[in-house]
């Protein structure tokens, strides 16, 4: 059986969040924030180790808040995303404000993975049943024939009602393979169905039933090399907007898959995923992880 690593991305800027560091946001009991009660699953689920990619600048507020915390309990470790984290021959545009992209952000573990891995978002709950299908997938895979996997939420479950919010909708056959993950922007509910734009900005309807990808990806160590020889090509790709451009975990999958290289198993997961998307998402986050301390699904004071 495999070791397993969950890699957790906490990087992020939160433009839609407002004042504050919405990764750092405490939402448990005992001051918990979101991240602590995804290393407290997927400890449960049976990974062996933590690995945070986070920005410096936070990194005393973390580690006060969670890192010596939790360290004395799961083998945790540090990466940072910085900006000017790019190959040899290559300069920051000049007025770029942040880091590339969920990819460049995975790119920041290079030389730090050698199991298999998942990923998250820090700012967002994933629940028990969505760690361990991955990790169960994760710990009896053969690292050498191209099997990656994917959490599948049902899109109904992902909304905020405090604004829109952009998903990644997923396309799989009936063996629930990945086909392409489609990038869609501006969805919300309506009625008994969710309406958005897709990545040209063209409208769009889709189900409340359909899946999509929330970034808890289970991957393996090769990735990495295809990750760090993809990130030349988009750095060069002048048709994109250089201030803005991001290198995305979605679509370097999606090109994997075009390309024959892996294939992607869609897990499908009942857990009803919340988040820290808006501020205004604060009091749901808190109530619903509340009403799970209540029915036992976490004790009070998690690290206890």
């Amino acid at each position: 059986m495999n070791k397993t690593t969950l890699v957790i991305m906490a990087a992020g800027m939160g433009s839609r969040f407002g004042k504050g560091i919405k990764q750092l946001e405490h939402v448990g009991p005992g001051g918990e924030i979101l991240m602590d009660y995804s290393i407290y699953d997927a400890v449960r689920a049976g990974f062996d180790d933590v690995l945070v990619i986070i920005r410096r600048d936070i990194e005393d507020e973390f580690r006060k808040l969670i890192g010596d915390r939790i360290a004395k309990k799961v083998k945790l470790s540090y990466v940072y995303q910085e900006m000017d984290n790019i190959p040899e021959g290559f300069e920051v545009p000049a007025g770029r404000a942040k880091p590339w992209g969920t990819g460049h952000a995975i790119l920041s573990c290079l030389g730090h993975i050698n199991n298999p891995f998942a990923v998250i978002n820090a700012d967002d709950y994933y629940g028990t049943g969505s760690f361990k299908a991955v990790h169960d997938f994760l710990a009896n895979a053969d690292e050498n024939e191209g099997k990656y996997c994917m959490a599948g939420f049902v899109l109904g479950n992902t909304l905020s009602d405090h604004g829109t919010v952009t998903r990644g909708i997923c396309v799989h056959d009936e063996e629930m393979f990945l086909s392409k993950v489609n990038e869609s922007f501006k969805l919300k509910k309506e009625g008994d169905i969710v309406t958005g734009e897709n990545e040209f900005g063209e409208p769009l309807t889709a189900g409340l039933d359909d899946l999509c990808s929330m970034n808890l990806w289970g991957l393996m160590p090769g990735f990495m090399d295809y990750l760090n020889e993809k990130f030349v090509d988009f750095l060069k790709d002048e048709k994109l907007d250089p201030l803005k451009k991001e290198y995305l975990l979605p679509s370097i999958v999606d090109n994997m898959i075009r390309d024959g290289l892996i294939t992607v198993e869609v897990l499908p997961v009942n857990d009803k995923w919340f988040g820290l998307t808006y501020a205004e998402d604060k009091p749901m986050v808190v109530e619903k992880l509340n009403e799970m301390i209540e029915n036992g699904v976490y004790p009070v004071k998690l690290w206890d």
